[in-house]
């Protein structure tokens, strides 16, 4: 029987994707839920795994070839057998035993070959308790990159590992005389692009600046650090600080939590606050649902955990749209000040820099502290000076005073 390869239903945001590397070549066997190609979108990296057991018969769209949403790329034939030039399976190492029951899925059986670890001894946290290529690897200690060496396997379209294309620029090649290499940008940096420029163009941007003292802030942290640690299973770090001081301000001056649509101001009841996060692929802005209804242990364990799936190429894209407000932390880069471009259609983002210790005047007196310099970039549009500034002094206000963030007040 033939049986088609089809796109899935892709976002209602995202009207088509690229593919990228076909992972079994056209009379080659395949395995059921085996991944073929990964797909990429503008936002994320989809696995398209095979929809059952035979022979790949026919590839119908190439590498780096542009889809849409249930487009057949390629035709199985459940009755064929693989032809003699596919290579053999059987050349394949012999996978570890699975646990009784609840099968290993193919790529994590591969790598656990590779990596002698026993899968029958691990907990699976894939569909039906089966081990996937992440418990391997956290089993063996190996980051999770190791596993873009092997083809990834899934029982339904998921986020993949990042793809092998484009390569990255051959740096001693590119220094050796005058060569140029050209590489073709990812959908993720022509979305980057495009949205930039489309804020650049639409927007009224401003940035206004304070700075605040973060001694406050660090006391609170250090004297809680190991409690808090022990209590939630998490570290306790500075960004779930900032996100409880932007809600704080967010309630008390609306308008900066507002868009524009047309000629009309939409005010959100809801604080959705987008988190930059740098990837091998690029900038991505994973979002924090009612971020006013999370704890600050849950606000770090998301963020952590955006962080982690965003390295992994593992984000949904129910987790990058959206967002009434975006913070952006160029301090972990050692940035000390940056003007941060609003990501449209929001109206406003915050920039957080390094805390470096500074000489301050206080009460008349130079003392050090350590400080961090903080940037509203806001569309003028519909957010005028005043409030902008306010908004900034009312975060400043409340990290310097944390216990605000606890009592609301």
């Amino acid at each position: 029987m033939l049986i088609e390869v089809k796109i899935p239903q892709l976002s209602e945001s995202v009207s088509e994707a690229t593919l990228l590397e076909w992972k079994k070549k056209q009379g080659e066997a395949v395995k059921r839920d085996e991944s073929l190609i990964d797909i990429e979108t503008d936002k994320v990296v989809l696995e398209l795994p095979a929809p059952a057991d035979g022979v790949l018969k026919e590839i119908i769209k190439g590498d780096r070839g542009t889809v849409v949403s249930g487009e057949v790329i390629a035709v199985i034939d459940t009755e064929a057998t693989a032809s003699a030039s596919a290579p053999a399976s059987a050349a394949a190492p012999a996978p570890a035993p699975a646990k009784a029951g609840v099968p290993a899925m193919p790529a994590a059986q591969k790598i656990a070959s590779e990596l002698g670890v026993d899968t029958s001894k691990l907990q699976g946290t894939g569909r039906d308790g089966r081990v996937t290529k992440g418990d391997v690897l956290a089993q063996a200690g190996r980051p999770a990159s190791f596993a873009a060496q092997t083809p990834a396997a899934t029982p339904a379209p998921s986020a993949a590992p990042l793809p092998s294309l484009p390569s990255p620029v051959n740096m001693d090649s590119v220094l050796k005389g005058r060569p140029e290499q050209r590489v073709p940008m990812s959908r993720l940096r022509q979305r980057v692009a495009e949205r930039l420029v489309q804020s650049q163009s639409t927007a009224a941007i401003l940035t206004t600046f304070n700075e605040v003292n973060m001694q406050p802030v660090m006391d609170m942290r250090k004297r809680y650090l190991d409690r808090f640690e022990k209590e939630h299973g998490v570290r306790l770090g500075f960004m779930s600080f900032f996100v409880k001081a932007a809600v704080h301000a967010l309630k008390r001056y609306p308008i900066i939590n507002a868009s524009v649509d047309g000629t009309d101001i939409v005010y959100h009841g809801y604080f959705d606050i987008g988190i930059a996060v740098g990837s091998p692929r690029g900038l991505v802005v994973p979002v924090l649902r009612d971020a006013d209804q999370l704890s600050f242990a849950g606000i770090e364990k998301k963020i952590g955990e955006f962080g982690k799936r965003a390295q992994d190429g593992k984000l949904t894209i129910e987790e990058l749209t959206g967002g009434t407000f975006s913070i952006s932390n160029g301090g972990t880069f050692g940035s000390m000040l940056s003007t941060p471009i609003i990501n449209p259609p929001q109206s406003a983002i915050l920039g957080v820099h390094a805390t470096k210790d500074r000489p301050v005047a206080e009460n008349g007196q130079v003392v050090i502290r350590p400080m961090n310099y903080l940037a509203l970039s806001y569309d003028h549009r519909i957010i005028d000076g005043r409030e902008a500034v306010l908004f900034l002094v009312a975060i400043k206000d409340a990290l310097e005073d944390p216990a605000r963030l606890v009592l609301e007040i």
